[in-house]
């Protein structure tokens, strides 16, 4: 099939059957309630063949009107090397009206990244596997729906865009824990059903301890239960993660067009993937 041939379509639920027959292919691990979710809160393209296969996606996430990330980029094995890729991120260019982007890198997709203006920002690291005994920390606790709204402004803070949206419809996933300090929450976890278990994130802490404790909130309860974490490589939770059982298993290169500086604050974040919460 020719790469001229490929029509560039917008991405809607009828899409999504083909989508998670693609992710398959490439080893990604989403089920078709993750690409739901993912659809919800995004817009995105595919690209369509000559007779009609899916062979190519990508979603871009919109944070009001602070940044979008880009998502979902895949192209399938039989056509790569022949610029659909570039298509269809120049598609997704398109729909972020103006806001900065970011996303995250395989090294495979780096050259093409950076051809299209985007900087390395940091690197992402994947722990996933069944859960060890964990011992219950003592300082974390269920949020509730009078949480939220603080919830939301930490995550304000710490990724430096508003997603309340993704934040309100985890709250409807899964579910939340914090820390309180002075009546209030000051940091918080969540736990929502992905992939071929359940993932961690976001995470946003004041430090390493206090997000250890709120892993720990979760992995306490999860004994022998398959569990992924997307963490910064920059947090230094790599060698606690495995040790409790939760093997390194890749990750990924952070980037952005233009860079986004975040808050000075000492805030420990965990992006599943989210940087990249919806992969």
């Amino acid at each position: 099939m020719q790469e001229r041939q490929i029509e560039i379509r917008p991405f809607g639920p009828d899409h999504l059957d083909a989508a998670v027959r693609l992710s398959q292919e490439a080893g990604w691990p989403h089920r078709l309630e993750d690409w739901k979710v993912a659809l919800d809160l995004s817009k995105g393209v595919i690209a369509i063949g000559a007779d009609g296969e899916v062979v190519g996606t990508t979603l871009l996430t919109p944070y009001e009107t602070d940044c979008a990330t880009i998502n979902m980029v895949i192209v399938a094995a039989s056509m790569r090397g022949r610029g659909l890729g570039r298509r269809l991120m120049e598609a997704a260019l398109a729909l972020a009206d103006d806001r900065p982007l970011r996303l995250t890198a395989t090294t495979d997709g780096l050259p093409l990244y950076e051809k299209l203006g985007f900087y390395q920002t940091g690197a992402v690291v994947q722990h996933q596997g069944p859960v060890a005994t964990t011992e219950k920390p003592g300082n974390t606790e269920a949020a509730t729906r009078a949480d939220i709204p603080t919830i939301i402004a930490l995550d304000r803070e710490a990724f430096g865009a508003d997603r309340s949206a993704l934040i309100a419809r985890f709250a409807d996933l899964g579910e939340f824990a914090i820390i309180r300090r002075d009546g209030k929450a000051a940091a918080f976890a969540c736990l929502r059903p992905f992939g071929r278990g359940e993932v961690v994130g976001p995470v946003v802490a004041p430090d390493i301890d206090d997000a250890k404790s709120l892993l720990s909130h979760f992995m306490s309860r999860k004994t022998g239960a398959f569990l992924r974490v997307d963490t910064g490589a920059e947090t230094g939770l790599g060698p606690w993660l495995a040790g409790h059982s939760l093997v390194h298993v890749g990750g990924g290169i952070t980037m952005a067009n233009p860079i986004i500086k975040r808050s000075n604050s000492s805030t420990v974040t965990t992006f599943a993937l989210a940087n990249q919460a919806l992969g």
